[in-house]
Order: C-alpha cells, then structure tokens, then sequence
C-alpha cells in the first residue's frame, strides 16, 4: 500500500507560478513511476504529466507543454508539479498517482491516488 498525499494547491492569477508537491509513504517510492492527472468541473480527469522511476522521461499533455515541469526527489519521497505561466483553463483539482508497470499516461494503469489538491487560476 502506498499513500499519497498532494498540497500546494491554491489560488494564483493567471500568468503566475504554483509548486505542487506529492509525499509518498507505505512503499518503495523509487519503484514507481509517476503521474500527475487534473480534474475541472464537469470534466473527466485527464492526464498531464508522468515521470519516470529514475526522472529519465517525462512526457506531458500538448496542453501544458513549455509551462508546467514534473520532477521527483526520490531521496525525499516526493514528486512535484512545477505551474508556470498557468491560465484559467488550468484549474483543477490535481492528483497525484503511482504506478508499478512502469512510464503511463493512463488512468487505468495507475496504481495507487492522492486525494487531490485544489488550483483556481483567476483572470
């Protein structure tokens, strides 16, 4: 069992910068790839950005490309959500997620869920 917890969440204009952070605990943190999916209101929750076990690959949605950053620090359990130039489309509540068969973009593939953390971007 692996528990994961998000924070950082919150309200910045649109243009600013958010840093998201995800604590792992209960399991071998360097064994799973990593994901990060957002939620809108009345959305489906969607993918936006995955880091592998050792940081090597991180694909992204075409969405936030050239503005958010996925990162981890396996030393320190945690991976992050670095939001730059965010737009008020970004809001969402973001999840992190774990996954034990390596690199995926896919709800399905994932193993383990944070709660969630809230991010409102004001125009």
């Amino acid at each position: 069992q692996v528990w994961l917890v998000e924070s950082g969440g919150g309200l910045v204009q649109a243009g600013g910068s958010l840093r998201l952070s995800c604590a792992a605990s209960g399991g071998t943190f360097s064994r799973y790839s990593m994901d990060w999916f957002r939620q809108a209101p009345g959305k489906e929750r969607e993918f936006v950005a995955a880091i592998s076990t050792s940081g090597g690959h991180t694909p992204y949605a075409n969405s936030v490309k050239g503005r958010f950053t996925i990162s981890r620090d396996n030393a320190k359990n945690t991976v992050y959500l670095q939001m730059n130039s965010v737009k008020p489309e970004d809001t969402a509540v973001y999840y992190c997620a774990a996954s034990s068969r390596g690199l995926d973009l896919t709800r399905e593939a994932m193993d383990y869920w944070g709660k969630g953390t809230l991010v409102t971007v004001s125009s």
